[in-house]
């Protein structure tokens, strides 16, 4: 484990955005996580838990509050027949890679989607009609008292990118997923289809920050029952003429937001407000936020010195 006073969170976000925390503790496994949670409950220090920083916009202000940072830079995955056991510090695409190469289906489309595998199974993250919490058999947690628990999928009360573990102080530690046989040559094959279709419509987060998709797909409206891209409704909207100081609207893609030169998390918020106002106005229709913001900003009633919103 590693402590940093003062760590500038701009280091630890995809959006590479942020101010410092007090304290930032990096932990790779899951022992270290335990501990440090349980000792930081102990004396009743108040804590932020981030993974990857991959969905998540933290304040210029940074945050007053000790953050753990929850990655292993190799992948911790343990494989019982089709089940497979996995770290939540684990990033995300290593266990896609992992499951191509033993031949196991379930997991495959979240290839190249950043972030972790707690940030995952928090999220309930997905693509291309399927998400995580489709195969997860079961998970070890903390609870708020710095218990350790095991815990089926039905606790998490999934929903499209959502669990109730967003509204909660518990923790995920690590997760269980029940898979399937599949060639490895043909898991490989979707595995790089999907990278290239990825290319063509994501953004390099080396050079252009950002944290993906800001907004969850709009609920159907329709008879067909499925879910609308919220990227058309923006770019039908205008949305891609949108900006805010540093921070614009990625041409290729109308529901990503892009960190420009000197851009601040400040204008990554007031650009998404700007996204929302012009889709309501011309649709009727109220996006809903993927990313999540931390700490405090200006021109919203939700801001929150502690905690994510």
């Amino acid at each position: 484990m590693k402590i940093k006073p003062n760590a500038l969170l701009s280091d630890y976000t995809t959006f590479q955005l942020g101010g410092p925390c007090n304290f930032l503790i990096e932990c790779a496994q899951p022992d270290d996580l335990i501990q440090t949670a349980q000792e930081l409950t102990r004396k009743h220090t108040p804590f932020l838990l981030i993974g990857g920083g991959s969905n998540l916009v933290v304040s210029d202000h940074g945050l007053k509050t000790t953050v753990i940072r929850y990655i292993s830079p190799t992948p911790l995955i343990k494989r019982n027949g089709q089940d497979i056991t996995v770290s939540a510090s684990t990033v995300l695409d290593d266990l896609a890679i992992f499951c191509v190469d033993e031949g196991l289906e379930g997991l495959n489309y979240t290839t190249g989607i950043p972030g972790t595998v707690g940030g995952a199974v928090v999220g309930n993250a997905g693509a291309w009609g399927k998400q995580v919490g489709d195969v997860l058999k079961s998970a070890q947690i903390l609870d708020e008292g710095g218990r350790v628990k095991t815990v089926g999928p039905d606790y998490f009360a999934f929903s499209y990118r959502h669990s109730q573990f967003k509204d909660s102080n518990e923790i995920l530690v690590s997760a269980t997923f029940a898979l399937f046989p599949k060639d490895p040559v043909i898991l490989a094959q979707e595995r790089a289809d999907i990278l290239n279709k990825r290319a063509e419509k994501h953004p390099d987060l080396k050079t252009q920050p950002c944290a993906g998709s800001f907004f969850r797909n709009i609920e159907p409206t329709s008879k067909a029952e499925r879910r609308q891209a919220s990227g058309w409704f923006l770019e039908e909207a205008g949305g891609k003429d949108l900006k805010v100081g540093g921070a614009y609207v990625y041409d290729k893609h109308a529901n990503i937001i892009i960190k420009g030169p000197n851009a601040s998390a400040q204008d990554v918020h007031d650009l998404h407000l700007k996204m929302i106002e012009v889709v309501k106005k011309k649709f009727d229709l109220q996006l809903s936020r993927e990313v999540r913001f931390a700490g405090r900003f200006s021109n919203t009633q939700q801001a929150n010195n502690q905690g994510f919103w």
